[in-house]
């Protein structure tokens, strides 16, 4: 079979979530997190999204209605991760979760990005990140990318929003 390769503008265009409480869960991604309400599909599913578009979160209850969470040990989604456009905006959903009381399982650095880790009301892992600019990147001596999980300093991070405070 002859090598494919994807091109280079492919994206993943959403993630569609089997949660246990549609309710809930909209009150985690849109009351907390703040995407917004596209359409429902009566009280089994809800599409969300930033900015307008169609959707990048599917929320259904289809096959999970009040199920218990999923196993650590199971397989599956590990987490959804959701890209912010900027360092600021990072910061910004760090001091809004922190005011919230909302619990992080983690804060790392990777050397292409910077992450915060939490989960959703129903177990779901969800990271919040940016990417830095390219240039940026951390290369190995043969030039392919050196990531790593160092602990996101996170005073750094909030001296993005220094005098909106």
């Amino acid at each position: 079979m002859e090598s494919y390769k994807a091109p280079s503008q492919t994206r993943i265009g959403h993630v569609h979530l089997k949660v246990s409480n549609i309710q809930r869960s909209l009150d985690f991604y849109c009351g907390l997190l703040g995407f917004e309400l596209v359409t429902t599909y009566g009280e089994q599913a809800a599409f969300i999204s930033a900015g307008g578009y169609h959707h990048h979160i599917g929320l259904n209850t289809w096959h999970s209605k009040e199920a218990p969470p999923a196993t650590k040990e199971g397989v599956g989604l590990y987490h959804t991760a959701i890209l912010y456009p900027s360092r600021k905006d990072l910061a910004s959903i760090y001091i809004r979760l922190k005011e919230a009381h909302y619990h992080f399982t983690g804060a790392s650095d990777h050397g292409v990005s910077e992450a915060l880790y939490l989960n959703d009301p129903d177990g779901n892992g969800v990271e919040l990140y940016w990417d830095k600019p390219k240039e940026q990147w951390p290369k190995k001596t043969d030039g392919s990318l050196d990531m790593y999980t160092r602990p996101l300093e996170l005073k750094n991070l909030l001296g993005e929003l220094d005098g909106i405070f």
